[in-house]
């Protein structure tokens, strides 16, 4: 896979896609995909599923006209809701640099009172922070960076060409300091490899230091065709991960949801360090700050 994505344009006839609400999630009423495929070559990434039908996924291509699409989609609907960006792809892959079609998708949002949600793994979100701040007290807004482990070296295997994970940690400095509402999706959990104890406090506790407002997770991943072949080359791939493999054909087999072993250990976990430390770990209480449109603190009780 080469390290710069090849550029390219893909047809859409609509861009908006309604969404089914989940309690046990952010609150969202449709989602956003702008660009199809990632650069980002991670190697347990469930859009590599067969089931979706993305053929060369680690190119990406941007959606032609997007943002006059998006535009007529938001001007025809008759109540405002709030857009979720990175459910298939990041917002913020190598070519959003110089096309600049999420930050206008942004500003297309404010301008109709759309709130918005975003998940990255790239650190380039931090440029569209004085976009992402004028959402305050106009429409729900929140900002997720995935992190899977908070090393560097560990996550350069994992997320071959994503940011490392001490440029999301400043990327969430910035938008902290901007005043918008940000933290930490500790998503995947990846059982044998990213569940340890150290790793979580670690991650926890950066997020902190990173000005972040809340860490939430759902202790383990997903595996299905298509995805856990490429997941499981990797581990036979590369000599740090030895055994990792047969731990977890012998643990999930064919099973689509593989959780942690610690699960409900690693959950007490995050919830007494978050608490300790005045973060948000429910999907519930980020909602409600979100909500209230200002990264303010909330009471655990």
């Amino acid at each position: 896979m080469s390290d710069r994505p090849l550029e390219g344009m893909e047809d859409a006839k609509r861009l908006l896609l309604r969404a089914k609400p989940d309690a046990d999630f952010f609150e969202f009423t449709d989602t956003l995909n702008l660009y199809r495929g990632c650069n980002h070559g991670c190697v347990y990434c469930d859009s590599l599923s067969e089931c979706y039908h993305i053929e060369d996924f680690h190119r990406v291509r941007v959606k032609k006209d997007a943002l006059a699409l998006l535009k007529r989609e938001l001007s025809a609907r008759r109540r405002p809701g709030v857009v979720m960006m990175g459910a298939a792809s990041d917002p913020y892959n190598a070519l959003e640099e110089n096309l600049c079609v999420t930050r206008g998708a942004l500003e297309l949002l404010l301008q109709h009172g759309f709130g918005v949600g975003m998940s990255t793994k790239s650190a380039l979100i931090a440029r569209d922070r004085d976009v992402l701040a004028r959402f305050r007290g106009v429409a729900p807004c929140w900002t997720a960076f995935s992190i899977t482990t908070g090393e560097d070296e560990l996550a350069k295997l994992l997320e071959p060409h994503a940011a490392p994970p001490s440029r999301r940690f400043e990327a969430m400095r910035s938008l902290a300091d901007a005043g918008v509402l940000t933290g930490t999706w500790l998503n995947p959990m990846l059982p044998f490899l990213t569940d340890g104890e150290e790793n979580v406090l670690d991650v926890i506790r950066r997020t902190r230091e990173s000005g972040g407002r809340f860490v939430v997770c759902h202790f383990g991943m997903t595996l299905r065709t298509g995805d856990r072949e490429s997941f499981y080359r990797a581990l036979d791939a590369n000599a740090r991960f030895a055994g990792v493999k047969r731990r977890y054909v012998e643990a999930f087999g064919l099973n689509y949801l593989c959780p942690s072993p610690w699960a409900g250990e690693r959950y007490a976990l995050l919830r007494a360090e978050c608490e300790r430390l005045g973060l948000c770990c429910t999907y519930e209480q980020v909602n409600r700050l979100a909500r209230e449109g200002r990264p303010t603190q909330l009471s655990m009780w």
